[in-house]
């Protein structure tokens, strides 16, 4: 069974950071992308990062461009995101999504129950 399970989000001031970590299981994971995508309150999906699965190539959505680092340690079964200088509107719930492939945009085949961040002073 694939699992997918995220911690490290919380509350934090803006202009703070976080590191989110997601640990999985039930497939090779260094076979495969990954990718973190959120969900803000109210609104629809947006995918945020994704990263090969070796991790030698890695993409982020406009919103957090240069402000975020992913990254993965294939020997822990573990994919991070690193957030920095938040803001209000980084205000969302945080899922981790296995991709189909070795793509970084390929279809999200499994997901995480996601973690909440909540960026507010």
């Amino acid at each position: 069974e694939v699992q997918l399970v995220e911690s490290g989000g919380g509350l934090v001031q803006p202009g703070g950071s976080l590191r989110l970590s997601c640990v999985v299981s039930g497939f090779t994971f260094s076979s495969y992308a990954m990718s973190w995508v959120r969900q803000a309150p109210g609104k629809g999906l947006e995918w945020v990062s994704g990263i090969s699965a070796s991790g030698g190539f890695t993409d982020y959505g406009d919103s957090v461009k240069g402000r975020s680092t992913i990254s993965r340690d294939n020997a822990k079964n573990t994919v991070y995101l690193q957030l920095n200088n938040l803001k209000p509107g980084d205000t969302a719930v945080y899922f981790c999504a296995k991709g189909g492939s070795n793509w970084i945009h390929a279809a999200v085949d499994s997901w995480g129950k996601g973690t909440l961040v909540t960026v507010s002073s």
